[in-house]
């Protein structure tokens, strides 16, 4: 038999020795082996170092200055600095980093080996030109164009009515059936990344326009220029105009320099750079509100 004061001993030690068999049992049958610690996210520091490779900082430097400042023609008219275009050049080179950083020197640089340019890291206006041209005749339109042809219009009969919360201005907006699901599906992930959340943004302010309405757009002498065309790609119904954020006191398809450097800044448009490839469309770079959808022939 157990005196008192050894019967107390032995009862606390049985419970000390059930309650860690107790949590022991909890870790590994009710609740499985204690999960790892998540991986902590490297410093600030370290992921702008990323952006600022050394040897860089030169052409980092010539690139900020003209940014703005740039005084060149790369669609026939004036323009001051390149910013507008930035969004789609860092696209096109692969960059993640600002157009004004040394990261986006270095990635451009790679692009210039590729091109057999001199691998400076310097934005030129000169070699915009080549990429400018190369990200037009991806269209099918242009590659129509480009040969002489106006591709013909579709039979309306066959183009689908757009929803009225998907038209800018209450307008009826047509498109090719293909057309009008590859837009609602691309919208939807842009939404779904937090974006395009309000309306009138990512509307559509204009889709298929047929020969008759081209002609009329005409009649006052201003197409074959850089901002209207004879020939449409709208005619197509494979064109859509997207509302975007446009500058303070200016219409949402403005050519306006301030109009479209303004829209390409947004987030949306940004979005729609790196994103609107996995959906069929292609930009157009000068208008930031015009893309094609390539998945069918014009």
């Amino acid at each position: 038999m157990f005196k008192g004061s050894n019967l107390r001993g032995f009862l606390l030690g049985l419970l000390i020795v059930a309650g860690i068999a107790l949590v022991v049992w909890l870790r590994v049958v009710g609740h499985g082996p204690p999960k790892p610690a998540p991986p902590k996210r490297p410093p600030a520091s370290a992921r702008r170092a990323d952006c600022d490779p050394p040897g860089w900082v030169r052409a980092a430097e010539a690139n900020r200055a003209s940014l703005y400042a740039l005084a060149w023609s790369p669609f026939g008219k004036p323009e001051s600095g390149w910013a507008t275009y930035a969004p789609l050049v860092s696209q096109e080179i692969g960059a993640r980093c600002t157009a004004d950083s040394a990261g986006f020197a270095q990635s451009y640089a790679v692009w210039q080996v590729k091109q057999k340019l001199r691998a400076d890291g310097v934005f030129k206006a000169d070699e915009f030109d080549r990429m400018r041209d190369a990200l037009a005749l991806r269209r099918p339109f242009v590659q129509q164009t480009a040969k002489g042809r106006c591709p013909a219009s579709p039979p309306e009969a066959t183009l689908a009515l757009a929803r009225p919360e998907e038209s800018y201005g209450g307008k009826k907006i047509w498109l090719r059936p293909g057309a009008l699901d590859a837009y609602r599906r691309m919208v939807a992930a842009m939404k779904a990344d937090g974006l395009a959340t309000t309306a009138p943004l990512m509307q559509i302010a204009s889709g298929y326009r047929g020969p008759a309405e081209e002609a009329a757009r005409c009649g006052d002498g201003s197409c074959d220029s850089v901002a209207r065309a004879r020939c449409s790609a709208h005619r197509t119904g494979l064109a859509l105009d997207f509302y975007l954020d446009h500058a303070p006191g200016h219409d949402p398809t403005s050519t306006d320099a301030e109009n479209r450097r303004h829209m390409a800044a947004s987030a949306e448009y940004r979005w729609l750079t790196a994103n609107a490839g996995r959906f069929g469309f292609l930009p157009y770079a000068y208008e930031p509100w015009h893309w094609e959808w390539a998945g069918e022939a014009p």
